[in-house]
């Protein structure tokens, strides 16, 4: 279940790099998985698994444009897209 923060500034402050918050939802999504508690494999293996559960899909989708959204140049004006 991702987690919802309601204060802005203090994630910021906790904050050591990019889309972290998106990253740590989605290694705790993949980790609960039955990819890695029954089949035994790595997070990174399940993540290109087709049988992933759906809220783990959409957080991978979100991580992938939330890293993306680092290369576009209108974040230069418009800053980076937190959630």
């Amino acid at each position: 279940m991702p987690k919802y923060y309601e204060d802005v500034e203090e994630l910021n402050q906790k904050k050591k790099f990019a889309c972290e918050g998106l990253r740590d939802d989605l290694l705790e999504c993949l980790s609960k998985s039955d990819c890695v508690k029954k089949d035994k494999k790595t997070p990174r293996e399940c993540m290109h698994d087709s049988l992933l559960p759906q809220e783990c899909a959409t957080l991978r989708v979100s991580f992938f444009e939330c890293k993306r959204s680092m290369l576009d140049m209108r974040t230069r004006f418009r800053g980076r897209k937190y959630y």
